[in-house]
């Protein structure tokens, strides 16, 4: 049987919800009023509920984000929410606490947020021995480790991030927001941390770089490594961005969802759509055209170094030419972008100064709006200071392409096929859906006569009015054949409109997820998975039980059922002595040439190195050169 691949889209509200699925999602993510990893996303249950009707047209699923740890004075509200989303047909909801799984539940589908710190095919095992139907992998993971994950617990969906922003830390690790600013990350307050600019210096106090933004990474794009993805065990591409805008939403959806088709036309009979419907764009999708900060795939192929976006954490955009000539008021552009009125424009500007280490002290993202265009010369508001023959220009919000974003780009049809047909006492009307079995009827007693001229051309212009509803008609049969009858065209719109119905009641009824009833409570000691892999209790990183992130007493029991005893509270609501912070892939000494292992220029750089903000606060790096990991401590 063909293996469903499912594209996963963010949905800050209802309406990039439903744009999602227009442009072609096979299922959303969405946050509820509380308890998601974006507090700033929220949604009312009454909407949620709407974009579930929506979307469940189209087969497409949705699920709610409830991936904060959970205090004990919020459990009821939360044991609340999830029964109401329960009841109005959510078909998973992501989780991060697992006191959730020590609640009174409705058998509602599990799924293990990133927050789970999911990178181990050990840590799989144990996820998939607790009821979790599907686990969302670490970012940091390449093709190799998400193969043998999915070797070892093949039963269990897996979903990874493919494009979007990147979080520096292993999720539900980093703890710099809480520490620095009380806003926890594992709360949904992360107050971006790792986008600020910091002096990287060494034991002796020498500078090596400064003012740079060190651990901020550039976005991942992974759309040219989708079928490799399939092929290690992905089952859901997750685009990054509930706090995005709908033009995003738009249109990388619609890159990735054409992507995918590309993919499952080339392996017929291998994979298909998670949902129904193909879409029709107004416009080209151009993932360079929406926020990015310049792209990478990270991890997925290997150790990279240039992943970090040093420069900037803003976006960077799409580059468009150098600049030719200037003069008072306006510049020309050497190269063959056409520009708009409004364009959002953008330059570096490289700052004077070395360090000890003779790096670049930094280099500043200047941006400007064009007021007026005259072919390729900007007349901006008011020009740019820094702008010089030869600088390299960006543009970061092309004005023609987002207008046409803004206005409906996309529409999304169901392939049926109808079979008109001779009936004992009228005439019955069937259809069926493009690459589904089950075929839907309708009956219409009516007396059958001969017509005076032929009414078939009637007929299949009669059937074929879909109009709004989420279906086009690719063929109409008659049986028999030289089927010759007067149908009344009411009677055919009413034969129409009475299927039309009937097959979205068969689509809704086939659309709730197969659930696992999480009430019946957690398994202890050594078990064999269904799938015939041993698993043991989870291994803990010893000293630092804290990570486990236990915020609630529920938490606290299900761990020690699972054998944890006494494991310490959340970082939240204790500090341990010696705060990690952030345990990172990224390495600042690889990126900047100077890896331990790989590289002999390291005489001059005295460990330990610390950042530095410039409020003076210092967090010490250590390096983990067994794992290639980067460890990120507060100074005590």
């Amino acid at each position: 049987m063909s293996r469903p691949l499912e594209l996963l889209s963010p949905a800050k509200d209802i309406e990039c919800g439903m744009a999602a699925i227009d442009h072609g999602a096979d299922a959303v993510y969405i946050g509820a009023e509380r308890f998601g990893a974006r507090q700033a996303a929220g949604n009312p249950i009454s909407d949620i509920k709407k974009l579930c009707d929506y979307a469940h047209t189209f087969k497409a699923k949705v699920y709610v984000t409830v991936n904060t740890i959970i205090y004990d004075n919020e459990i009821e509200a939360t044991e609340k929410l999830i029964n109401d989303l329960y009841e109005i047909g959510v078909d998973a909801i992501l989780v991060q606490d697992m006191g959730v799984l020590e609640m009174q539940l409705p058998p509602i589908t599990l799924h293990a947020s990133t927050q789970t710190d999911n990178r181990t095919k050990e840590k799989a095992a144990w996820l998939a021995n607790h009821g979790f139907k599907r686990i969302v992998l670490a970012r940091e993971l390449s093709l190799e480790e998400i193969e043998e994950i999915h070797h070892s617990v093949p039963g269990v969906e897996l979903e990874a991030f493919v494009h979007g922003a990147l979080c520096v830390s292993y999720s539900g690790q980093c703890y710099a927001s809480q520490y620095c600013f009380k806003r926890s990350a594992n709360r949904g307050e992360c107050a971006q941390f790792c986008r600020l600019k910091f002096d990287l210096e060494d034991a002796n106090g020498n500078t090596l770089a400064r003012g740079r933004h060190l651990l901020s990474l550039k976005d991942m794009c992974r759309i040219d490594n989708l079928e490799q993805m399939a092929q290690a065990g992905i089952t859901s591409f997750k685009i990054e961005g509930r706090l995005k805008d709908i033009n995003y939403v738009k249109n990388v959806t619609a890159a990735y969802s054409q992507k995918l088709n590309e993919i499952i036309k080339r392996n017929p009979g291998l994979y298909h759509r998670a949902s129904l419907g193909r879409c029709k764009y107004t416009f080209t999708p151009n993932l360079n055209k929406t926020f990015n900060r310049g792209f990478t795939n990270y991890m997925l192929t290997g150790k990279k170094t240039d992943i970090a976006s040093f420069d900037t954490p803003k976006a960077i955009g799409e580059y468009v030419g150098t600049v030719k000539e200037i003069r008072s008021n306006s510049f020309t552009v050497a190269g063959t972008s056409a520009f708009t009125n409004g364009d959002g424009l953008c330059f570096f500007i490289e700052h004077s100064g070395k360090t000890q280490d003779k790096q670049p002290a930094n280099r500043e993202l200047v941006g400007f709006r064009a007021n007026r265009v005259e072919g390729n010369r900007i007349f901006p508001l008011k020009m740019p200071t820094g702008l010089q023959h030869g600088t390299a220009l960006y543009r970061n919000n092309d004005k023609k392409f987002e207008d046409l974003l803004s206005k409906p780009s996309a529409i999304r049809k169901i392939g049926i096929s109808m079979t008109l047909s001779e009936a004992t006492d009228g005439f019955e009307l069937a259809a069926h859906i493009t690459g589904e079995s089950k075929t839907s009827t309708v009956n219409v007693a009516y007396e059958k006569q001969t017509p005076v001229k032929p009414q078939r051309e009637n007929i299949i212009k009669q059937l074929s009015k879909l109009g709004n509803t989420p279906f086009e008609c690719y063929e109409i049969k008659f049986i028999p054949h030289d089927f010759n009858y007067f149908i009344p065209s009411s009677v055919l719109a009413n034969m129409r409109r009475q299927l039309t119905n009937e097959l979205i009641e068969n689509i809704h009824s086939a659309s709730p997820s197969a659930t696992i009833d999480t009430r019946q409570g957690v398994k202890t000691g050594n078990v064999t998975h269904e799938n015939g892999i041993e698993t043991t209790p989870l291994q803990t990183n010893k000293g630092r039980e804290w990570l486990l992130n236990i915020s609630n007493h529920l938490a606290k029991d299900f761990y020690e059922k699972d054998g944890i005893i006494n494991a310490p509270c959340a970082f939240e609501l204790k500090q341990p002595k010696e705060p990690l912070l952030m345990q990172c892939k990224h390495c600042i000494r690889l990126s900047l040439g100077h890896c331990l292992k790989h590289e002999r220029s390291d005489a001059r750089w005295q460990a330990p190195l610390y950042l530095r903000l410039p409020d003076g606060h210092r967090f010490k790096l250590q390096f983990d050169c067994n794992k290639c990991q980067m460890n990120v401590y507060a100074e005590t």
